[in-house]
């Protein structure tokens, strides 16, 4: 499907790619992964054209559509149901020019719509957006009304609704839930056509991609199947070029004594000049270098306190307005590992607020202890930080009475090296600024850790860390993220944010991900999710006197002659479809096509009225017929 030969590409004083070299099987999901910083967004932005190559070649089947979320959908008008199907431009073209089009190319366009199924389309892209969070309420609102996290959803919803030849997706969680990321893990898992992932969630990888393209010192390097399978490869491909290696370097030290000893020797002159063109063609085989990750700094409280930490009972809590959430009976002890599940929007970071001592709580009673220190990680802090700062001035207004070497071997344990001390917060990668946030919450030694999406920003390695240092930190944690491989290997209890509460959630992570995506397929399911105004239901029956029932002769015959009318209708739409799906219809006489046309719009509306009455008979005889 992509073939890249020979590519390179320099850009800011590096060079990105180093003449990389790959071909991606057609239809294969390939995970793209490496190192913050190596270029994997680069070489996307190579893909779409949006930069240029210095050499090389980047190869794909004439006509490919490519796809991509480069950023979130634009605050339009357009209803979000509409903005969604637009995305399909066939689609879109076909039911525009049926507007205006010729008697003559109207056969044509319904063979074509026919073809692509655009009669499945809304419900397709209600699906899409039920699995994504939106609700059927949300359908008909204007994208002018939805925050920039959720037009960025509308965007990768458009995406996967357009289902384009190669669609290249970068970080698609970071704007999700664990919610909408345990869809998105399945649904990319039966996506159509060849899709390349930039991703550091490991569970998605190991579930949804079944390549893995790792890009490393401006090569790529194309392995078979998941993360883990992966990671097996790659130390195995290590360790024996490691041995090759050591084995070539062995033989040129032995080569190289017999010149050293002989090179002076008229008799053995000849055989070490043999030796030395031998030595200079010996294949140059780099040294393994293990790539070191800075570890995270996470100090345990010096003693615990008495359990509980924090004990709600009928807690309510909410900015002034209806409650956010009400009725909380929970208990939180000095060693819990509590993962706090829920869509967007059902409370979670209100309850971080509410635990941190951001929120007051309206009514009920909150017990906690006066010397807890509570260390708080959100997401939004990142976004908060000032541009123009540096690590070294924030550390400076955190350690007020050290010396200015402390701060300095603070922020290098932090992995925050000299160099990048006195770097802007503007020039500092996201995962840099992650970490120093990270480091200095837990700083004071908290005897609880509110993480909230600590791991957006974060490399594979790096989430690696941070779930090292989390098993070695000993005071409670809240954890809240999309990451559900951390979840699952931090939280050891669960609690649900769901119905304006939160309460134990009974079961494990696999538990929770077959609830999200049964909801998600019930959801997609509905009827009424297509329809941006539900038509109206048919009247119902004359209420009955009391006392009477009509005879139920006449309610069955009533049934009999509505399931005939019924089957007449579905034999006369067939019929119409069978002319339609002809060639030789458009071909022969296109007037008779478009006629033909009409013809199926007035059959089909009367294919529903038969439906509904058979309905109303077949309910109004299930009242009246005799219990058996």
């Amino acid at each position: 499907m992509l073939q890249i030969h020979d590519l390179v590409f320099d850009a800011w004083g590096r060079r990105f790619l180093d003449h990389a070299t790959v071909t991606l099987p057609r239809d294969a999901k390939v995970g793209l992964v490496g190192r913050n910083g190596v270029g994997k967004s680069t070489l996307f932005k190579l893909i779409l054209g949006q930069l240029t190559q210095g050499d090389g070649d980047i190869g794909l089947p004439k006509d490919a559509r490519i796809g991509s979320v480069d950023q979130e959908h634009p605050a339009t008008p357009v209803p979000l149901l509409e903005t969604v199907l637009a995305a399909d431009v066939e689609r879109d073209a076909l039911l525009t020019a049926l507007e205006t089009a010729e008697p003559e190319r109207l056969g044509e366009i319904y063979d074509r719509l026919l073809a692509i199924d655009a009669d499945r389309a809304p419900s397709r892209a209600a699906e899409i957006l039920a699995g994504l969070g939106f609700t059927h309420a949300d359908l008909t609102r204007p994208m002018a009304e939805f925050s920039g996290g959720w037009r960025m959803r509308v965007a990768l919803a458009a995406s996967l609704f357009a289902e384009p030849d190669l669609l290249l997706l970068d970080e698609p969680t970071n704007y999700l839930d664990l919610e909408g990321a345990l869809w998105l893990e399945a649904r990319l898992r039966k996506y159509p056509h060849t899709a390349i992932i930039i991703s550091h969630d490991r569970e998605l990888l190991n579930n949804s991609v079944d390549h893995i393209l790792h890009m490393k010192d401006g090569k790529l390097t194309l392995f078979a199947g998941g993360y883990d399978s992966f990671e097996l490869q790659l130390s195995e491909k290590l360790r024996l070029q490691e041995a090759a290696r050591v084995k070539v370097e062995a033989k040129r030290a032995h080569m190289q004594s017999f010149v050293d000893r002989f090179r002076a020797t008229a008799s053995k002159a000849r055989q070490a000049q043999s030796r030395l063109k031998a030595i200079a063609k010996l294949p140059p085989i780099s040294a393994v270098i293990e790539e070191h990750v800075a570890p995270f700094t996470l100090p345990s409280p010096d003693r615990p306190l008495a359990p509980p930490l924090l004990r709600l009972e009928g807690a309510t809590v909410g900015y002034g307005g209806p409650p956010i959430l009400r009725k909380m009976d929970l208990r939180l002890d000095v060693d819990d590992r509590i993962g706090l599940l829920g869509v967007n929007g059902a409370g979670k970071s209100t309850f971080a607020k509410l635990v941190a001592g951001a929120l007051k709580l309206e009514a009920g009673h909150m017990h906690r202890s006066a010397k807890m220190r509570v260390g708080w990680f959100h997401q939004h802090q990142i976004e908060a930080l000032d541009p123009s700062d540096t690590p070294l001035e924030i550390i400076r207004r955190a350690l007020p009475e050290s010396s200015e070497s402390q701060r300095r071997s603070k922020l290098a344990q932090f992995g925050l090296g000299f160099a990048k001390q006195s770097t802007t917060v503007a020039n500092l990668s996201g995962g840099e600024r992650a970490r120093l946030l990270l480091n200095l919450v837990a700083m004071e030694a908290p005897h609880l850790l509110i993480l909230d999406e600590p791991t957006n920003h974060l490399d594979i390695d790096s989430r690696r860390a941070l779930l090292e240092a989390l098993n070695d930190y000993e005071g409670a944690v809240i954890l809240i993220t999309h990451d559900r491989s951390l979840m699952e290997l931090v939280a050891d209890r669960l609690w649900l944010a769901a119905d304006a509460t939160i309460t134990p959630f009974d079961g494990d992570m696999e538990d929770y991900a077959r609830f999200v995506l049964d909801r998600a397929r019930a959801a997609g399911r509905a009827p009424t999710q297509v329809r941006a105004e539900p038509e109206p239901e048919p009247p119902p029956p004359p209420p009955t006197p009391a006392g009477r029932k009509p005879p139920s002769g006449n309610a069955r015959r009533r049934v009999e002659a509505a399931e005939a009318a019924l089957a007449r209708a579905a034999e006369a739409l067939e019929a119409i479809d069978a002319v339609l799906t002809d060639p030789r219809t458009f071909a022969g006489d296109p007037a008779r096509a478009a006629e033909f046309g009409h013809k199926r719009g007035e059959a089909h509306a009367a294919l529903e009225a038969a439906e509904r009455e058979w309905l109303a008979a077949q309910e109004a005889y299930e009242t009246v017929k005799p219990a058996s």
